[in-house]
């Protein structure tokens, strides 16, 4: 099932492009503008996670990277944000490299435990350095295009479009050759590697992949708060990255799209009861995770129909089997 063909992804996107128009308040305007940060970081390490199945509890790095490398240029150089993509781009690869080079020769647990640690180093180093501002951080960041286009609707939209591509893109890497090898992997890494897949060079194409995508995340990010700092970068932030990926069904673009929206709306949604939103929202996820373990919208094998990965293991396996 892929997003840009399935006429609920259209509407969700018209709908999007529509509701600045409906929207009263600049404050339900910077919440949708939020989560749609939100869903590109959930797309973004639904590639890693759910395509490639490698378990990554440090994503809010390349979060941080991202907006950490175009607020430093931005501010010392006076450039506009987006001038600034081309360097986010070299340095969430050349991180990804740095990072996932000893890291994905790991399984399992042990490679969550590091990527935790590679998350927290790099939360650290942005606290302890004066590039980054220290803890204080980098204020008076400009907008996306410097004065131009600076407002609330212009951010939303450019967000709400960059978005949408993200999406399509990692749809279409889904449903791609190197996406069968990803699925291939995830099901049984040894039984790819004995078939002739590249194991390695392969897993390492999707954490890079999903390193770019949070580095532009951070992009919009810096762009919208005109302020970061190494507060907004912590480990709460990848597990409630994670947990729109796993809620949302891994693997499954529209389903992660759909996870990230509720995570990043239920809180606000919940602000009328005070002390008590974060635990009603906590009890609300574990509800819709035993009513739905495998998902709000699980992954379905285009071509054979089935409804998780597990069923599909055998027929992905055969084909993987033929085409590397």
């Amino acid at each position: 099932m892929i997003l840009e063909r399935h006429g609920l992804g259209w509407a969700g996107l018209a709908i999007g492009l529509i509701a600045p128009f409906f929207i009263a308040t600049p404050y339900a305007l910077n919440l949708m503008t939020t989560a749609a940060i939100f869903v590109m970081l959930a797309v973004g390490l639904n590639i890693v996670v759910g395509y490639c199945g490698l378990l990554d509890l440090g994503y809010a790095a390349f979060f941080a990277v991202g907006a950490y490398t175009s607020g430093i240029l931005s501010t010392e150089l006076g450039l506009p944000l987006i001038a600034t993509v081309p360097a986010v781009l070299v340095v969430t690869v050349l991180a990804g490299l740095v990072i996932g080079g000893p890291t994905l020769r790991l399984r399992s647990d042990y490679l969550a435990i590091v990527t935790l640690g590679f998350g927290e180093i790099i939360r650290i180093v942005a606290t302890n350095l004066d590039i980054t501002g220290g803890p204080s951080g980098i204020f008076g960041i400009p907008g996306l295009f410097g004065d131009a286009l600076s407002g609330p609707v212009a951010l939303y939209y450019m967000v709400v479009v960059t978005a949408a591509i993200a999406v399509v893109l990692a749809a279409r890497l889904g449903r791609s050759r190197l996406g069968r090898a990803w699925r291939f992997i995830r099901e049984d890494e040894d039984a790819a590697e004995a078939s002739g897949v590249r194991t390695y060079r392969v897993k390492m194409a999707a954490y890079v992949a999903g390193a770019v995508w949070g580095g532009l995340a951070g992009v919009l990010f810096a762009a919208q708060l005109s302020a970061i700092s190494p507060a907004g970068f912590t480990f709460l932030h990848s597990a409630l990255v994670l947990m729109a990926v796993v809620l949302g069904g891994m693997g499954s673009t529209p389903g992660v799209v759909l996870g990230a929206v509720v995570i990043s709306l239920l809180p606000e949604a919940l602000r009328g009861l005070a002390d008590g939103r974060y635990f009603v929202f906590g009890i609300l996820l574990i509800v819709m995770m035993l009513i739905r373990p495998q998902g709000l919208w699980p992954y379905r094998s285009r071509e054979h129909g089935t409804s998780t990965p597990q069923e599909a293991r055998e027929p992905e396996r055969a084909r993987m089997e033929g085409t590397l």
